[in-house]
């Protein structure tokens, strides 16, 4: 993961990027009509793909390997994407998993009315991300971990791809709201005080607050994960004690990879839990703390990942 990212609208030739931590993108300009541009993506790191049928109908979304290794994954089947070759994704039903074995350039000409929106708002996006990674870094590599393995486990429960857009902005903003927690709760290394604990636990409201009334559209739409993240299954959770299905399944997912993040990683007040016991832990929560089918379906993953995590 790369951490020393530096936000900027253009590159040095004039041309608008992204700078996303897990990969770079140009928008090198139109040509025919449509949107070209250049996806740097860092090795180890996804792209998800998933166009939506339903509503996009005669939309133009292709992706070309220019450089680089890139396994292509595809209900549950991996094989190489090769050199040269030419995903149409209009041709998938399901969502595509690009996953790169090494950097990589992929080449993505789409639609300009689809592409374009979104390459700006992402932009204005990226400057929240910004201010995340200069409270913690921890916090952004964490929240970049959660939102992609929240897109496995909802692709794993074959869950409607219209909704990945709101999973994927819920998830990777679902911890937005500690930046209104003080550092010095934030990153204390002992037990946190009643009172101290609840100004961590108000940051799913505050979060919510700053998504809802968000200046970009899209983002708006996954408040409810921000806010319900940090609900359980049994209705002992927070802020509203909501229990079983009042939970929705986004923020449920996120609860899942959020806590096991949390275990498997070090943290400022303990050392991080070796895999084996944060899956027992799970398997301990499921049906209490967590959505059980959520538990099967992220323990799944973690199986055909052979309890990789990264």
């Amino acid at each position: 993961m790369r951490n020393n990212r530096s936000y900027s609208n253009y590159d040095e030739k004039g041309y608008p990027e992204l700078h996303l931590g897990y990969a770079d993108v140009i928008l090198l300009g139109q040509w025919d009509g449509l949107s070209n541009a250049l996806y740097s993506l860092h090795e180890g790191e996804n792209l998800w793909v998933q166009l939506n049928l339903d509503t996009d109908v005669g939309v133009v979304e292709t992706y070309t390997l220019l450089t680089g290794t890139v396994e292509i994954q595809y209900e549950g089947i991996r094989r190489s994407f090769q050199l040269g070759e030419t995903i149409d994704a209009s041709q998938y039903e399901k969502t595509i998993l690009f996953h790169a074995l090494s950097d990589a350039e992929i080449l993505i000409k789409t639609t300009v009315e689809i592409f374009e929106p979104g390459f700006f708002e992402t932009q204005v996006l990226q400057e929240e991300a910004d201010a995340i990674e200069k409270l913690d870094g921890y916090t952004y590599m964490h929240c970049n971990r959660i939102k992609n393995y929240s897109i496995e486990v909802w692709t794993e429960l074959d869950m409607p791809k219209s909704q990945l857009l709101t999973l994927r902005w819920g998830a990777y903003f679902h911890d937005i709201g500690k930046l209104a927690v003080p550092l010095e709760i934030l990153n204390k290394p002992g037990p946190l005080t009643s009172a101290e604990w609840d100004i961590m636990k108000a940051h799913t409201i505050e979060g919510a607050k700053m998504i809802r009334n968000h200046k970009v559209d899209m983002l708006r739409e996954s408040a409810f994960i921000v806010e319900q993240h940090h609900e359980r299954y049994d209705g002992t959770g927070y802020p509203y004690r909501l229990k079983g299905d009042d939970i929705s399944l986004e923020a449920s997912i996120v609860s899942v990879v959020d806590s096991f993040d949390a275990m498997t990683t070090d943290r400022i007040y303990r050392k991080a839990l070796p895999t084996k016991d944060a899956v027992q832990e799970l398997v301990k929560g499921r049906g209490t703390q967590f959505n059980p089918e959520v538990v099967d379906a992220f323990l799944s993953v973690l199986k055909k990942r052979r309890n990789r995590w990264e």
